[in-house]
């Protein structure tokens, strides 16, 4: 929760991926919120009574929306969604503008990348560029927390992709201070 909080007003990428972490949490622990708060919340030390007791009710209301909205098994809830909704609103006004060249190459740049990751998603319209991108950042994130060797190929992708989403953050962030001009 605090975590997040941080990321969401600095990070939206950063975000992201630590919700979908959040979700796959929620899911290890099966939903069961007393288990959570025993294996899992209970190593958060430097954190107040309080502060823990919000902490329970954060993910609390995290495993209430993931049932309510049918992720259990598999998919995002809507807050993640609404994220890729909004990057992907910020990126179709930025490539469609003239005055972003350097996005424009960053994410030509990336582009390659994105079509074999959809190709081998086997991914559809209803699954944006965007969401494959942040999903190889998320498989990468887990390789490393497991200790997993990642191949020269896809740490060169990943490193493309971060350059290119961090990118779009950044733009994010600018507009939601003080709207872009496109």
């Amino acid at each position: 929760m605090f975590v997040a909080d941080k990321l969401r007003a600095s990070n939206i990428v950063g975000y992201l991926i630590y919700m979908w972490q959040v979700e796959d949490i929620i899911r290890a622990f099966d939903f069961d919120i007393d288990k959570l708060s025993q294996h899992y919340l209970s190593r958060f030390g430097d954190v107040s009574e309080e502060q823990k007791k919000d902490l329970r009710q954060w993910y609390s209301d995290i495993i209430d929306m993931m049932r309510s909205e049918g992720v259990k098994q598999r998919g995002h809830i809507q807050i993640c969604k609404n994220v890729i909704i909004n990057l992907t609103d910020i990126h179709d006004r930025l490539m469609a503008s003239s005055k972003y060249p350097y996005y424009h190459a960053a994410y030509h740049k990336a582009l390659p990348i994105i079509v074999e990751l959809r190709a081998k998603q086997g991914a559809d319209d209803l699954h944006s560029e965007l969401e494959s991108c942040f999903e190889l950042l998320y498989g990468v994130t887990l390789l490393k927390m497991q200790g997993r060797t990642v191949s020269k190929e896809t740490s060169d992708a990943a490193e493309t992709i971060s350059v290119f989403l961090g990118m779009l953050g950044d733009y994010y962030n600018q507009d939601r201070t003080e709207p872009l001009e496109f």
